[in-house]
């Protein structure tokens, strides 16, 4: 046998092993079992916070956001909807993390606790998380509000990733 033959011979093996294990698997991504608990179509509803009505517009943003560009699911009416997921804020709070030498504050925490109802068949399922965001901050008394609204903002998405997870999970052991 020649070198040249050989070598075709190992590459086209090289080639069919290497799509048996990559088509073996049964990979599917978390959007497919999101699907089953979703549908295709959702509607979303975020309670206003009247302490802060303007973290609720955030939250709402990145939940559509989310739900198009992550679970690839359709953000529509009420009437027209599958299933219907309502976000509701339950606690806000910015811990101090870390101190200067003269006592300021210059890394914080905030802790985002939203509750996620979800409604699909008449079937009301609520499901309570947690978002976490560090940052820092220039040493003073105060938060910036740019820099509080931003670290809002991380925090509703790190929540929203953590309902996600849940729901394909949960779509996941729908099939079992």
């Amino acid at each position: 046998m020649s070198i040249c033959f050989r070598k075709k011979i190992i590459q086209s093996l090289f080639f069919w092993v290497t799509l048996s294990l990559v088509s073996g698997c049964g990979y599917r991504p978390s959007a497919h079992f999101a699907q089953k608990v979703l549908g295709d179509r959702v509607y979303t509803k975020v309670d206003v916070s009247l302490a802060t009505p303007e973290n609720s517009i955030l939250t709402k943003d990145a939940l559509n956001k989310a739900l198009r560009t992550r679970l690839k699911r359709i953000v529509t009416r009420k009437k027209d909807a599958d299933s219907m997921l309502s976000v509701m804020y339950e606690d806000i709070k910015f811990i101090p993390l870390q101190y200067d030498k003269n006592g300021y504050a210059v890394e914080y925490q905030v802790n985002l606790k939203l509750k996620f109802t979800f409604e699909k068949d008449g079937k009301v399922e609520t499901k309570r998380t947690i978002g976490r965001y560090e940052f820092p901050i220039l040493p003073s008394a105060i938060i910036a509000y740019d820099v509080q609204v931003k670290a809002i903002e991380e925090s509703s998405i790190k929540a929203l990733d953590k309902f996600f997870a849940y729901l394909s999970a949960k779509g996941y052991f729908v099939d079992k």
